[in-house]
């Protein structure tokens, strides 16, 4: 009642024109949400919250019905909101209690989340604090139907996410102000808190930075291979990070100084609570800068974050934005990509199709988000000037990838968008650094306005570290090959000017002819079969095969094929391996079940994004290199010279953060390591920081390190019958590994810390030598950890928790036994504690594994804890109480062994008799 009145309060304060009966029923719609999933009733209440709620109402007396917007949020005067942050907050709903931390509250509207944990206890991490709100979105619906963000943290560290975000996507805030990083002194919560929750930032926050992404899932026909009804919507909500918020800020400052629309005395929003890191260039220069956010860090959600801020910025009077790239597959990607937030955009984005429709589209007054590629500015006569479309200078371009060789102010396009907006101002968006000598670009940009380098977004965890192998293959040039290496020159060379061709001939066609040599590629194609079938043994994702030609990528098919039948099928919908290329009717014929249409390589694009599909290596030229995300991507084969941006463009696709994925690998076949030399040179001559790769030898070096001290912490125990033993000799090897491992000083999360990080460094470097000699004792490691989980837990992990990287090894060890429970591998059976016999506690006593036995009682007490719960939350708390007391006195070695086991046992049979009476 007391929050409920706080709304309608606040409600009638900020709609004073509005009738009682407006706000009753604004206030309804608010707090009575529609919906089929708490993923869709959040995003109706989201957009309430932003636009306001339209309501019916008479107005007094037999007046007409007139329709209404109650605003639910002041955005313009931050303190005119009611602003509440409780602690220890009860909630009451399908039959739970759940008691929050603190919830912060604006206007009555619960739309903040704080789940703290104490940072002396070991279990109290901040991932249990996120699967603690886990089991709250499920117990507690309605609570988190008006949530917009989540913060998890043990008083130091601290996390943000939304509420469809899985612990992956909970990232910490690193900053206040501006773009530069808080000094590390500071608890990571007290700079999220002011970076986050300051009310203007929180607001707008809100209001600017968050969108839904609705993606349908599809399959496809089984006869024809295109996209047939969708079977199912995957709604997800997502929050800028600091340096997408941050970069916003600067850029729509730079945006009204350079298009001359702010003047010096007018002050926005984005001008207060930043620091003045950049000074920009003079007014009206029309040059707004360049954002260099690296791959992976969500480059293209940060370009539509800013549009949205752009258009809802006053000052800037309907402003038209111009989206703008160099091809028409990065078009159609980032179209696509912004259709979805059209809540976000207060429209729905338009493309222009020709050059005609986009003159029709950018000679209206009025605003609107246009899509176009940048040859759609050349006029229809190489030589004659573009005609002006719009003199206003409340237009944006927005370029894509703003450092290519199209932006030429002589006769290049750049010159024909000057002349067609003669008053337009331009920023550009890059994943990879603008060279030093490139004039043009500057020319048209500006300089950096904002920066975000691999060492900044691996820090974050925005993006995985890239690991690179080269496995050159050797080669002799057949003398027999020579006569056929013309017939390629014009398949290689198909899109290139006649002056280039000529230049290339002598290099490019002799390379690709070896290159594409069946010898050769007979090699290629064994290495990656026994290459990747390794990588899956570490680490389940997917993998893709840069080809230097369609031709080469339909022959190197045809051999991955024959050595792995299992991996070809016809049927678009089935098999592992798939070729996405281009083509015509005039290609030959063997090349034509690889040629799709745009709707079917779309679907095979959603095959190869779903992480569970069995569509897992990809091969390509050209397609999937720029714009194309697919997290569980973990593998490339480089297998075609490449260089400068496309290079790094193209290793990108392996560092997307994709559940417990530690890093993307990079495997060279033509020895490209001086090219990555040198485009690393670009990247840190650009002020980048953070190497763009790493040598495998070093995920090898990290991976021995990690596994020396697994081996430390079974110094003195002997486990040679794991590997050298038959499975009774497994079973019977894992109690006494586990009483090694409960006896030594925080044995239990020592293991489990250290086997963790062993398996994400094995994971890199599982096709290594030394990984292959130490695999069996890695899924020793990793058994016995997952025992300890499965005994503490009482069950299996849940998926997110899985370690991805030994799993098939383990199955592999264990093929007939499966994952033992740990009663099983003592020899007892497991009781029901409210029916404990005196036999059942004579065992316990007498069991030779003493810590083993805690254990089990500390385990078998807690499910009966969790039980009594339901029923008497006062008793289990009492008993919960005493459990951690003896627990506590036990780890701190204040009592033996055997008092412990007496302890626990006397518990047990308290809390029998108790439910007996």
């Amino acid at each position: 009642m007391f929050l409920d009145e706080r709304l309608y309060n606040t409600l009638g304060r900020l709609n004073p024109h509005l009738p009682k009966e407006a706000l009753d029923k604004a206030a309804r719609k608010l707090t009575r949400l529609e919906g089929a999933s708490l993923e869709h009733r959040n995003k109706e209440f989201h957009r309430m919250a932003i636009e306001g709620v339209t309501v019916e109402y008479r107005p007094q007396g037999n007046q007409p019905v007139r329709s209404g917007q109650v605003q639910v949020l002041d955005f313009e005067n931050p303190t005119a909101n009611d602003w509440l942050a409780v602690n220890q907050f009860t909630v009451f709903g399908n039959k739970n209690t759940r008691r929050l931390d603190i919830v912060l509250f604006v206007n009555g509207l619960p739309l903040g989340v704080i789940e703290l944990k104490n940072p002396a206890r070991h279990k109290a991490t901040l991932r249990s604090a996120w699967q603690q709100i886990q089991t709250y979105k499920s117990e507690l619906p309605s609570l988190f139907e008006m949530n917009e963000l989540i913060v998890v943290s043990d008083g130091s560290e601290a996390r943000v996410g939304t509420l469809t975000a899985g612990w992956e996507w909970f990232k910490r805030w690193r900053t206040i102000f501006g773009e530069e990083l808080d000094d590390l002194s500071k608890p990571e919560l007290l700079v999220l808190l002011e970076g986050i929750c300051e009310p203007e930032r929180l607001l707008r926050i809100i209001r600017d930075f968050i969108v839904y992404e609705d993606i349908p899932s599809y399959t496809t026909s089984p006869s024809k291979a295109a996209p047939s009804e969708h079977t199912s919507r995957s709604l997800e909500k997502k929050m800028a990070g600091y340096h997408q918020f941050h970069a916003v800020q600067v850029a729509v400052r730079e945006t009204l100084r350079a298009s001359e629309i702010r003047q010096d005395e007018i002050q926005t929003q984005y001008a207060r609570n930043t620091h003045p890191d950049h000074t920009g260039g003079t007014p009206g220069d029309r040059r707004i800068g360049v954002v260099w956010h690296t791959q992976g860090s969500g480059k293209s959600l940060t370009m539509a974050f800013y549009a949205g801020a752009i258009i809802r910025e006053s000052a800037m009077s309907n402003p038209t934005i111009v989206v703008l790239t160099d091809r028409n597959d990065l078009d159609d990607q980032l179209f696509t990509n912004f259709s979805r937030y059209q809540d976000l955009l207060r429209q729905p984005p338009t493309r222009a199709e020709s050059r005609s429709d986009l003159r029709r589209k950018l000679s209206v007054e009025s605003g609107g988000v246009v899509f176009t590629t940048i040859q759609k500015f050349f006029p229809e006569n190489k030589d004659d000037p573009h005609p002006t479309l719009s003199s206003r200078r409340n237009v944006v371009v927005i370029a894509d990838e703003a450092h290519r060789s199209q932006y030429d102010f002589i006769d290049g396009y750049a010159r024909h968008m000057r002349d067609a907006l003669p008053n337009a101002s331009f920023v550009g968006f890059t994943a990879t650094p603008v060279e030093l000598k490139d004039a043009n670009t500057r020319a048209v940009f500006g300089d950096y306005i904002s920066i975000y380098d691999i060492k900044r977004s691996i820090e974050d965890k925005a993006t995985v570290p890239i690991y690179y192998e080269s496995r050159l293959v050797r080669l002799a040039i057949d003398e027999a090959e020579r006569p056929l290496i013309d017939t390629y020159f014009e398949e290689v060379t198909e899109s290139e000017e006649v002056e280039r061709k000529e230049k290339l001939k002598t290099k490019w066609v002799q390379l690709e002819a070896i290159v594409g040599a069946d010898n050769r590629l007979n090699s290629v194609a064994s290495d990656i079969v026994g290459h990747f079938e390794n990588r899956l043994e570490a680490i389940e994702g997917k993998a893709m095969v840069v080809c230097m030609s369609r031709c080469i990528c339909v022959k190197l098919y045809e051999k991955l094929t024959a050595l792995r039948p299992d991996w070809h099928h016809k049927d678009d919908n089935r098999g592992l391996l798939k070729v996405v290329m281009t083509g015509s009717a005039s290609d030959p014929p063997d090349w034509q079940p690889h040629i799709r249409n745009k709707q079917r390589r779309e679907a095979l694009a959603r095959r190869f994004r779903k992480p569970d599909d069995t569509f897992q290596i990809v091969l390509v030229r050209d397609m999937w290199l720029t714009g194309f995300d697919a997290p569980s991507l973990h593998t490339i084969y480089l297998d075609k010279p490449m260089r400068g941006h496309g290079l790094m463009q193209a290793i990108a696709r392996v560092n997307r953060v994709f559940r417990d994925k530690p890093g993307g690998l990079v495997v060279d076949y033509l020895g490209l390591a001086h090219e990555l030399k040198r485009a690393l040179n670009l990247y840190t001559e650009s002020g980048g920081k953070g190497r763009a790769i790493l040598n495998q030898d070093e995920a090898v070096t990290i991976m021995i390190e990690k596994y020396e001290v697994c081996c430390g912490l079974f110094h003195g125990f002997k486990y040679s019958d794991w590997t050298n033993g038959d499975s009774t000799d497994r079973l019977a090897l894992l109690p006494w590994a586990l009483e090694h491992i409960l006896g030594l000083p925080d044995g239990k999360n020592r293991l489990l810390k250290a086997v963790n990080d062993l398996t994400k460094a094995f994971a890199l470097a599982a096709t290594s030598a030394d990984a292959l000699q130490i695999r069996d004792e890695v899924s020793f490691f990793q058994t016995v950890r997952a025992q300890l989980i499965k005994r503490t837990h009482g069950e299996t992990r849940p998926e997110e928790e899985l370690d991805h990287a030994v799993r098939q090894i383990i199955s592999r060890a264990l093929v007939s036994e499966g994952v033992m429970d740990v009663f099983a591998v003592t020899g007892l059976k497991k009781p029901d504690i409210s029916l404990l016999s005196e036999e059942f506690l004579a065992e316990i006593r007498g069991m030779p594994q003493p810590n083993l036995a805690v254990e089990l009682l500390q385990r078998l007490i807690r499910e009966e804890l969790t039980i009594r719960r339901r029923k008497n939350l006062v008793e289990a708390r009492s008993f919960s109480e005493m459990l951690e007391q003896t627990l506590l006195r036990y780890q701190s070695r204040a009592i033996g062994v055997a008092q412990v086991i007496e302890q626990l046992i006397e518990l047990a049979k308290e809390m029998n008799a108790t439910s007996t009476r």
